[in-house]
């Protein structure tokens, strides 16, 4: 998918475009059956991709959660915003990658073989 706004080319997944910010449009988003779930990001993630999902969720820029996260954090002592993120890291499941894990295993080694040394 190219982001309409930069012209680079981007993930299909995609909410944001990774190079201008540029929110996407609404048919880029997944087809959902059932409920949406708050998940973290196998995708977008700095340390255990929390921000990011709650970002996926909420449909907000994922550097703007980091944001928020990072304020009560810091109003909050350090503890509340440190044990929440650790909570959350430990009981949310990660989102399933845009590729399945076969199509990664069968890619891994189709690369140019290195000569043996």
């Amino acid at each position: 998918m190219t982001c309409p706004n930069c012209g680079k080319e981007i993930a299909e997944y995609s909410n944001f475009c990774s190079c201008c910010g540029a929110r996407q449009v609404e048919a880029a988003a997944p087809n959902r059956v059932g409920p949406k779930r708050l998940m973290r990001s196998s995708t977008d993630t700095k340390l255990g991709g929390v921000c990011g999902g709650l970002a996926e969720y909420f449909g907000a820029d994922p550097g703007i959660v980091r944001i928020l996260v990072t304020l009560v954090t810091i109003a909050s002592g350090f503890v509340f915003g440190i044990l929440f993120y650790v909570v959350a890291w430990v009981i949310l499941p990660v989102a399933p990658g845009p590729y399945s894990t076969v199509a990664r295993h069968a890619t891994a080694g189709a690369g140019p073989a290195s000569p043996a040394h």
